[in-house]
């Protein structure tokens, strides 16, 4: 992967050659694998004549998969599940189509063993660029796969355009109905795993009362099990004040980290674009503040 600094389409910068390609011949999309392609990234380049491009997040491009899955699915026995880090996007997806949704921990182990006796789990996702998209044929997908997720990116691109119309425009769409959910992370990285125990310890005894302009509201903690969860070091906060939101903080599974996962929601009540100008600058007072706590 010699024009990548780290194979893996996460990481910022290493989509950078593959957007700037897109935009030099015209693309409607970018799509891109990881080495072992259970991960998907996607990308609307900037063209010219048209709204400026970018990369969505894994949360974006999970709202726009779920959707597409539930309008071509039918039956009450479906399920959709996300984890306790990903938007809060899903959930109302779900609502409006009828069907469970289920949050589980972080990881496909979890994901594929959602959903009750009886009940098809017809799509899945996390944060992290993981897909597992099901259907009407009641055979079950086990684990997340980037090359699917990649053809039905495809197909919902080109019947996007076929209307006129770009991924862009579908996320507006969502916006729309679902409220916008704008998503971040943060992490402290530290070569002593003793810092990152203590750090959740000090959170645990000591709460904030806010990040930033947001007020917390409630918080939940996923150590001793929560909702039927096996036990996981993980708080999550549910702040309010002009604006909803979350903060997720959990240890890397894989790396000495301290992770934040952050989501600001707005409704969109005026021009989209103010809003979404509002939620940017409301997630960055958030990552600031995130990043001082920790």
């Amino acid at each position: 992967f010699p024009t990548a600094p780290f194979p893996n389409p996460e990481e910022p910068g290493v989509m950078d050659a593959a957007m700037a390609e897109g935009e030099r011949v015209g693309a409607d999309i970018v799509l891109a694998n990881d080495p072992d392609a259970d991960r998907l990234a996607v990308g609307v380049p900037g063209v010219p004549g048209a709204r400026g491009g970018r990369l969505l997040t894994g949360d974006e491009v999970g709202g726009l998969l779920a959707e597409h899955v539930l309008r071509g699915t039918s039956g009450a026995d479906r399920t959709v599940a996300t984890t306790i880090v990903s938007a809060g996007l899903l959930p109302k997806i779900a609502a409006a189509y009828g069907v469970r949704c289920a949050e589980t921990l972080t990881g496909f182990k979890w994901l594929v063993r959602a959903g009750g006796p009886g009940e098809r789990n017809v799509f899945s996702y996390e944060e992290a660029l993981g897909y597992c998209i099901g259907g009407d044929d009641g055979r079950p997908v086990l684990d997340k796969d980037g090359i699917g997720a990649a053809l039905v990116m495809a197909g919902i691109a080109a019947r996007a355009k076929r209307d006129g119309r770009t991924l862009l425009d579908l996320l507006d769409d969502q916006a729309r109905a679902y409220g916008l959910h704008r998503t971040g992370q943060v992490s402290l990285r530290t070569g002593d795993a003793a810092r990152i125990a203590g750090a959740m310890e000090r959170l645990r005894a000591h709460p904030p009362r806010a990040f930033g302009p947001l007020e917390v509201e409630g918080v939940e903690d996923f150590a001793p099990g929560l909702r039927g969860l096996p036990p996981t070091d993980a708080l999550r906060y549910r702040l309010g004040g002009g604006a909803r939101g979350r903060v997720t903080l959990r240890p890397s599974g894989t790396e000495p980290k301290l992770k934040a996962y952050l989501e600001v929601v707005l409704p969109v009540v005026d021009e989209i674009d103010d809003v979404r100008r509002e939620a940017d600058g409301l997630l960055e007072a958030l990552k600031e503040a995130v990043a001082r706590v920790m």
